[in-house]
């Protein structure tokens, strides 16, 4: 065919299906290969609802989103106190214990939050025996509450009492108040699911010593600026939820002179507790993060999630302007370490409220600048990076505080935008510990969980039929 000339190299972008991609780079030729799928896997229902949400609904959403996401990105935690739950959290009244997760009864309850909310009520002082505490709850003479129905976060299997001494953080720019308990430490716990005599000791020694100590500590220094802290930890290796070491480290440094004017005789006992516990910022990190998306919820449509959370039986998420939580079975952690010993079938299914340092920019979608992580995730960092990468897919916007050295100080993802991950089929990624399933042996591991996409579908039918009528 005359006046045809084909060209003699040819580079191929192949969209789909990879096997296509494969043929042509096994024969030398260059190829990029394009991840498309079919947005929402083809349901028809989510199909059209994204369509109108992207459509004729999408600028009041994406005003409403980029209200949520300055909302995220502005406000200022700041610890201001430290006092008993019953004191300073709203609802909360003397024979009221505090869970992780969505609401849920006793009889559903996972082993390790069974076990917590058992310490919590010996530490109350409520009864003497494990078998105790399980009459005392059949009878209702013990209250379950969400601990995020009280404006309130706590990790893993966490359970608490209205005694169990609060740290206490204010945002001012949004005028709101978010709680989290003292974090309780390695070893022997109750928020690892134990209910031992020891797991019972710590509870009481944060109540007794560690609680009222560092409240001294903090009347002397005024306030700690949660985030101001938590970037200066990014930049050394934390990411907030898998590792809070450097942060942790930068805390007591700031407190070492109230420390050391400490005039008790057990601040010694509150000192090596400190030196010991490398995860003592993370439940901090936590309520910074709550009374940050206690803000955002309160702009109406928006598609951006500000609620995500697990109690090991169920995961369950919410968006702004609605009390609605959305609710699935809690997933197993997939990407995992586990102790010796153990494996995959000793693990019990995510747990904790931490989930909500995702939403904020951190944990997962601070991965790329944790080397702790990227063992988890596949043992280098380009690993970790692109857990981080996938976030930025699902978010809407960079946090103008949280930077990450390996992607030349960008700043990390913030705002998961259940639109995004509907379509694109990725799920929010946190980071978290594994606690044993069954026999109250404690963390046997840790990991990166993989949020379950049922939630954000059911979310996202919802924001539809709101915003539709």
């Amino acid at each position: 065919m005359s006046g045809i000339h084909l060209p003699s190299e040819i580079e191929v972008v192949n969209v789909g299906l990879s096997l296509f991609a494969d043929e042509v780079r096994e024969q030398g030729r260059p190829v990029i290969q394009v991840d498309w799928r079919i947005p929402a896997e083809g349901d028809p229902k989510l199909v059209a609802a994204l369509g109108r949400l992207y459509g004729r609904h999408s600028p009041a959403i994406d005003e409403a989103n980029a209200e949520v996401a300055r909302r995220l990105d502005k406000g200022s935690p700041k610890l201001v106190e430290i006092e008993p739950a019953a004191k300073v959290v709203p609802g909360v009244d003397d024979r009221t214990i505090l869970h992780s997760g969505p609401a849920i009864v006793w009889e559903e309850m996972c082993d390790p939050l069974r076990r917590s909310v058992r310490a919590a009520v010996m530490a109350e002082g409520w009864a003497g025996t494990p078998d105790a505490v399980d009459d005392l709850v059949a009878h209702g003479d013990v209250r379950l509450e969400p601990a995020n129905h009280h404006a309130a976060v706590v990790p893993m299997a966490s359970a608490i009492g209205p005694t169990a001494p609060m740290l206490v953080v204010d945002n001012e720019a949004g005028n709101t108040r978010a709680f989290s308990s003292i974090n309780q430490g390695p070893g022997e716990v109750a928020w690892f699911g134990r209910e031992t005599p020891a797991a019972v000791e710590r509870l009481v020694f944060l109540r007794e010593v560690a609680g009222p100590l560092f409240a001294d500590c903090l009347r002397e220094a005024d306030t700690i600026d949660v985030f101001t802290l938590a970037s200066q930890g990014l930049q050394m290796g934390d990411e907030m939820h898998m590792r809070t070491q450097a942060t942790t480290n930068l805390l007591i440094r700031s407190l070492l002179p109230q420390l050391m004017s400490l005039d008790n005789s057990r601040s010694v006992e509150l000192g090596r507790f400190l030196a010991s516990n490398h995860l003592f910022y993370l439940n901090l990190a936590m309520a910074g993060a709550k009374s940050l998306t206690l803000w955002a919820e309160q702009v109406e449509g928006s598609s951006v999630v500000t609620t995500m959370s697990r109690n090991g039986t169920t995961y369950g998420l919410r968006l702004p302007g609605n009390d609605k939580w959305f609710i699935t079975d809690s997933p197993p952690v997939g990407k995992a370490i586990y102790y010796a010993g153990y494996g995959p079938e000793d693990g019990a299914p995510d747990i904790g409220d931490s989930a909500v340092l995702e939403l904020c920019g951190l944990g997962g979608s601070a991965a790329a600048a944790s080397p702790a992580v990227a063992t988890f995730v596949g043992g280098t960092m380009r690993d970790a990076i692109a857990l981080t990468e996938d976030m930025y897919r699902v978010c809407v916007a960079r946090s103008s505080r949280f930077k990450l050295p390996a992607l030349d100080f960008r700043g990390t993802p913030i705002g998961v935008d259940v639109r995004k991950v509907v379509e694109l089929g990725i799920a929010p990624k946190v980071n978290t510990g594994i606690l044993h399933a069954r026999d109250g042996t404690g963390q046997v591991g840790a990991g990166v969980a993989e949020a379950p996409i049922a939630c954000f579908r059911d979310a996202l039918l919802d924001l539809d039929r709101r915003l539709t009528g």
